[in-house]
């Protein structure tokens, strides 16, 4: 009988792929890490204890088959191993990069809990479908007959690109429209090539072009069409425009030029990288050469922006965060990469204002200090007033967050109904708004969420809009 390959996480310690030194990583938008050999990927993959109930997979929002596709890749059957991780997921290889494995699937496995450090989970993912790739494994998308019915998505980010690809394997005729030049949303403007580079987005992109999804670039509803238009001109649509306006800084000072918003400066960073003209870039207004930038945030967009600034050739890069390391909602291992490339933390500390003459110069800065738990348990800042001090900034980003646009009317939409905070209010059941064939699923309806939330919301939706459209060209046969 042959040796079982798993249950080696006693005898294999944890090992990630090797990064590259901080210094010449810091020196380009390539990603940090190469890839694994294939011995070394089976190797991380022969650690998982294959569950009984596998954590991993209860906490991964696709619920991909993850010990299943671990045992595959340690018994070399790495094609099986994609095929299966393929199921379940549109974008394995952008999930394997870019997911916060340490807050999900990698966070809850099970030998992590017993001491013995979790399965690199993202890292296997990665390396089995970049094989896949390279080995022509990935075959185009196989589209179903048609059935004479049109689907219209509003917005090309990683949830109207799931539902557009699965639509099409259903036979539908699918038109996706979006305000940028190029397909991929925050994939392709907001998130750095450090942690995604961008020619693995846009092979995704060509290959649903290659399928017949018709791609409309530079399309803004409520500029170009109405929603309404677009209702008349599909049978269905689906709004997954995700969540792109600033939260707003309310600050002393705030206007000054120099304070940007932190999807603003990615963005112009992206579209460098791309080969783009940019003006702001070239004019300095979004570039960080030279200068010393504050970036003001603690999650994974600020995580972002410090690093750019780092490989923009800043001449410092703090960070200043209201709460202490342990408690800020980005990942800690971008925050480990961070410090590694030469960012300064400033924990407990919060922006009072911003001065300068006409252009910002320094930051204002309250000392914070952690009080009582707040509604959601974590322990609220507070103002210490004995400990402001005053920061030197060139540049200043801010990456508070962000928050939905006025769809009604944005979209000239006034009856499509909305919540209190701005997100579309959509009957859970079946992911449709209150509009008769208009669905809507990602961040528009839950808020600011992970890639892989608006990849599973793609996916479910697709079978919501599956029944929808078979109903009515039932109705409209009889009718006929």
């Amino acid at each position: 009988m042959a040796k079982d390959p798993m249950l080696k996480f006693i005898s294999k310690p944890q090992a990630y792929p090797e990064k590259r030194a901080a210094q010449l990583r810091a020196e380009d938008f390539a990603e940090i890490a190469e890839r694994y050999a294939s011995d070394d990927a089976a190797d991380q993959a022969s650690r998982c204890s294959q569950c009984g109930v596998p954590y991993c997979s209860v906490h991964c929002p696709l619920h991909n088959h993850i010990p299943d596709w671990l045992r595959l890749t340690a018994e070399g059957r790495l094609r099986e191993a994609y095929e299966l991780s393929n199921l379940t997921s549109t974008m394995p290889e952008i999930c394997g990069r870019i997911c916060p494995q340490d807050r999900l699937c990698e966070g809850n496995c099970v030998i992590e809990f017993s001491g013995h450090d979790a399965v690199t989970i993202g890292s296997v993912e990665k390396y089995i479908t970049d094989t896949a790739w390279e080995q022509g494994w990935v075959e185009p998308v196989a589209v179903g007959p048609s059935r004479g019915q049109s689907v219209g998505i509003i917005g090309g980010g990683p949830g109207g690109l799931t539902t557009a690809e699965y639509l099409r394997v259903a036979g539908y005729d699918v038109h996706v429209y979006d305000r940028y030049d190029r397909m991929g949303g925050l994939l392709t403007y907001g998130i750095p090539g450090f942690k995604l580079e961008k020619d693995v987005v846009m092979r995704r992109v060509k290959r649903l072009e290659d399928a017949g999804i018709h791609f409309h670039t530079n399309f803004e509803v409520g500029r170009d069409a109405t929603l309404d238009a677009l209702r008349a001109k599909h049978d269905a649509v689906l709004i997954a425009t995700g969540v792109y306006k600033a939260r707003a800084v309310s600050l002393p000072g705030g206007d000054l030029n120099g304070v940007v918003a932190a999807l603003d400066y990615l963005t112009a960073s992206n579209r460098k990288g791309f080969g783009d003209a940019v003006p702001a870039f070239e004019s300095g207004a979004l570039n960080a050469a030279g200068k010393n930038v504050v970036v003001i945030g603690g999650g994974d967009t600020a995580m972002d922006c410090v690093r750019t600034a780092i490989r923009q050739g800043a001449k410092s890069v703090k960070c200043l965060y209201r709460r202490d390391r342990e408690n800020m909602p980005g990942s800690q291992r971008e925050v480990a990469n961070a410090e590694e490339e030469g960012v300064e933390f400033v924990w407990l500390s919060g922006p009072k204002g911003f001065e300068g003459n006409g252009q910002v110069e320094r930051v204002q800065v309250s000392k914070m200090r952690l009080g009582a738990p707040d509604a959601s348990g974590r322990r609220a800042p507070e103002n210490d007033p004995q400990g402001d001090f005053t920061l030197d900034a060139d540049l200043v980003i801010t990456a508070l967050g962000f928050e939905a646009e006025d769809l009604p009317v944005l979209f000239g939409a006034a009856d499509l109904n909305v919540t209190r905070w701005g997100t579309i209010r959509v009957d859970h059941n079946t992911q449709m708004t209150n509009l008769d064939g208009v669905f809507a699923i990602g961040d528009i309806v839950r808020g600011a969420s992970l890639v892989v939330w608006a990849i599973r919301d793609g996916r479910d939706v697709t079978q919501h809009m599956h029944n929808y459209l078979k109903s009515k060209a039932s109705r409209e046969k009889v009718a006929a």
